[in-house]
């Protein structure tokens, strides 16, 4: 029997189906071996080696490797086909007692018969240059966390952390809202005119462009008057007509960062939403009769690569659906930037046979709406140009210049797969007055014609202030940045959330007041290393240890050279950054005072204002619905311990109390109270009747639907 080790449970069965009964396929679920929890694990004075050990929510998964790797013939080490995959496979030789230069290790991009055949045929050796770019990183990592941390702990709050890209992905939040803040707006005018030909009232519109042949500048409503009253006095004439063909190239195929974002502007799905969808038709979805079939390609990459065979199949797919005007006369080659790694493909679909309509019955809304969209993007993208004629004029009025276009579409091409949404990709902050001019179509115009005036049409604006970042927007800053890599994105973006760094203000993330605090301490001690800059500079390091022969200890020796000269500095100097509490409602049971919101080990309490002399405390409870016994409302409270249970508000007269949430709804079996919980990110529903069985489970995905 031939054990093949890979990491996602969600495509193991995907997989096995390709394998055939001499196979059988197991999961890790992510890592098994890492850095210790709860203490450094980086030996400072032995060349940074890491301490690793097995993590204890996997050592029954290790156990369980470890007995099915004592009966195997042959086994495979199929994690993820990047960094993070290459180190579980190189700490499962470790564990396991595999020999990492041996043929154990087996990738693919994709998850298809091919793809995983391919794969078996050519095992190889455990590549030691992306490990070891891997364990920079993870050591990195580890010494910012740990040793940023406890400082911010203790001069700001406790419970707080730092990190490498996540700290900076902060700063970037905090700086845009700085801007804002200190952003004056200036006044400005622009000026259009509808003119129409003398001989039919065919009226089009015309913006003003230069003033004396300079670009036109209007500050205010005094210029724009002696604008007006100047236009009166001539005629408008055509200057000069331009009658070009303009040709609109497709766009590359999905990234991780394009397919985020398109995914919040065109889907209005948030990260974690995006990153779940792509993640399940990655793995595999049922389709019926066919059982789990993987959809598209692997989700996490920054290249625009598209593989031959890809191309061959997107060819033969576009002469049989579209014809063969719809081919360009070379294939669409798409060049990766110079900071992208370019280990595997763009995100594509695998067939392009299982077109969005003939999976849409088995696939959820949400999944149906990614997978059609990474469908049509990667479609269009082997497809030709799309033609448009275009006609600009330029039109005189005395020292005026005013510019009118028109443009009518001539071949569609690539846009009969995906249409591009002008809207959706026009940068945020742009301001529509170059689109002003623009018309569906232009009437016939001649040199030295007089055109008619119908009206003008002064506008007075304002410039605007950098927009606050979007999910999606910082996602993209951080690639044009260098910050982080496609697997890092989501969950550094996740994590400020989490931690309140960050809020959002309808889609928009702006810095709360404790992100605002971070930031001002890492920016006093830290702004050598917290930095945009200095960390693509280290993300850029990482990719050499990957594709070169280069130790990894000595680059994360000369940083931490002068980490450790800062980290002195400031644990040395004694200002404090807290935040002052915040004033409540809430009366004092003791001395009558206002109870305000104070911080301490533990999070959040409600704390008396006329402290030291009254040292009143209670905890901030929130109401999470109705006692099932007396109909007062159930609080969460928490243990000695910290542990989170439910108890009536009505204590001691009642004395309800669960370790789960009551609901309100009724079991149908028995007729007690349900509980509920949260199960692998599934909400499950349970009988608080220990003698019945009635169980329900709401998967999240059906949440995700339903709240959207």
């Amino acid at each position: 029997m031939n054990l093949v080790i890979i990491e996602g449970v969600g495509k193991q069965d995907t997989i096995k189906k390709y394998l055939g009964s001499n196979f059988e396929v197991v999961a890790t679920k992510g890592h098994v071996r890492d850095l210790p929890a709860n203490s450094f694990g980086v030996n400072l004075h032995d060349n940074f080696k890491p301490q690793y050990e097995i993590m204890p929510d996997k050592k029954d998964i290790v156990k369980m490797l470890q007995e099915k790797a004592k009966k195997a013939d042959r086994i495979y080490l199929a994690t993820d086909p990047d960094r993070e995959g290459e180190a579980i496979s190189w700490h499962l030789c470790n564990i396991l007692g595999l020999d990492e230069t041996q043929p154990i290790r087996i990738t693919f991009n994709e998850i298809s018969k091919n793809a995983v055949n391919n794969g078996l045929q050519h095992p190889r050796g455990i590549d030691i240059k992306l490990v070891n770019a891997q364990q920079a990183r993870r050591v990195l990592d580890r010494l910012v966390g740990y040793k940023i941390s406890p400082i911010l702990c203790k001069k700001i709050q406790p419970r707080l952390s730092a990190g490498r890209v996540q700290s900076v992905a902060l700063k970037l939040v905090v700086d845009r809202e700085h801007e804002i803040l200190k952003f004056v707006p200036s006044e400005y005018w622009t000026l259009n005119a509808e003119l129409y030909p003398q001989e039919k009232k065919d009226i089009f519109k015309a913006t003003l462009t230069k003033i004396n042949g300079k670009k036109a500048s209007i500050e205010n409503s005094t210029q724009m008057d002696i604008v007006l009253n100047n236009l009166k006095q001539n005629n408008f004439v055509v200057k000069s007509v331009k009658k070009t063909t303009q040709k609109t190239h497709a766009q590359a195929p999905y990234t991780t960062s394009t397919m985020q974002q398109e995914a919040l502007n065109k889907l209005g799905f948030n990260l974690k939403k995006a990153s779940f969808c792509a993640q399940e038709l990655y793995e595999g979805v049922s389709l019926g009769e066919e059982g789990k079939v993987a959809l598209i390609t692997y989700i996490r990459t920054d290249s625009v690569r598209v593989a031959p065979e890809a191309m061959e199949m997107a060819k033969n797919f576009i002469l049989n659906n579209y014809g063969e005007k719809y081919l360009p006369a070379k294939p669409n080659v798409y060049k990766t930037k110079g900071s992208a790694q370019d280990a595997h493909e763009a995100i594509r679909p695998i067939s392009l046979d299982r077109t969005p309509e003939k999976v849409k019955p088995y696939l959820s809304s949400d999944n149906y709406k990614l997978y059609k969209l990474i469908y049509n993007k990667f479609l269009a993208s082997q497809m030709a140009d799309a033609t448009h004629n275009l006609v600009v004029a330029e039109i005189e009025n005395g020292n005026y210049t005013f510019k009118a276009s028109g443009k009518t579409p001539i071949f569609d091409g690539f846009m009969a797969a995906f249409n591009v949404d002008k809207k959706a990709s026009k940068k945020e902050s742009e301001d529509d007055d170059n689109e002003e001019g623009l018309n569906a179509n232009l009437p016939p115009l001649a040199e030295n014609e007089k055109l008619n005036l119908e009206k003008l049409n002064p506008t007075q604006k304002f410039t605007k202030p950098p927009q606050r970042f979007t999910e999606a927007t910082l996602v993209k800053e951080m690639e044009e940045k260098g910050i982080g890599r496609p697997a890092t994105y989501t969950p550094t973006i996740t994590l400020l959330a989490s931690r309140h760094y960050t809020e959002k203000d309808g889609k928009y993330l702006k810095p709360t007041e404790l992100g605002e605090k971070i930031n001002e301490l890492l920016e006093k001690y830290f702004s050598d290393i917290i930095n945009v800059k200095f960390t693509a500079k280290m993300e850029s390091q990482l990719d050499e240890i990957a594709e070169h022969d280069i130790n990894w200890q000595d680059m994360v020796g000369d940083f931490y050279k002068d980490f450790s000269k800062l980290l002195y500095a400031c644990d040395k100097d004694s200002l404090k950054f807290k935040i002052p509490p915040k004033e409540t409602d809430v009366v004092c049971d003791k001395c009558g005072g206002k109870m305000v919101i104070r911080t301490g080990k533990y999070g959040e309490f409600l704390a008396c204002s006329n402290y030291p002399n009254c040292k009143n405390i209670q905890p901030i409870t929130k109401e999470i619905g109705k006692c099932p016994k007396c109909g007062k409302p159930v609080l969460e409270r928490k243990s000695k311990k910290g542990k989170i249970f439910y108890g009536c508000s009505g204590y001691p007269e009642c004395d309800f109390i669960s370790w789960e949430i009551p609901t309100e709804h009724k079991c149908p079996k028995c007729g007690e109270y349900l509980t509920k919980k949260l199960v692998y990110g599934n909400t499950r529903y349970k009988c608080s009747n220990p003698n019945c069985d009635f169980t329900h489970t709401v998967k999240k995905q059906t949440q995700q639907s339903e709240n959207n």
